[in-house]
């Protein structure tokens, strides 16, 4: 089951949205952890900080969970 982002403007960013779960504190970190993991993004993986992210976008991170970004 995925858990549910809601983000109230028309797209975020992958590193945005990596810092609005709270798994990462800096912008620093977040770009550390896309280069070397990545994130799966609709089942694949990407490694960029600037994807942009709609709703119904589904972002799954190893070891840590799966999301769904909604829109209020």
């Amino acid at each position: 089951m995925h858990e549910k982002i809601e983000i109230n403007t028309d797209y975020i960013t992958l590193g945005q949205f990596i810092k609005l779960i709270n798994i990462l504190e800096s912008g620093g970190m977040v770009k550390a952890f896309l280069q070397d993991q990545g994130a799966l993004v609709n089942g694949e993986l990407d490694h960029r900080r600037g994807r942009k992210l709609y709703p119904d976008d589904v972002v799954e991170i190893e070891s840590i969970g799966s999301y769904i970004v909604t829109k209020d």
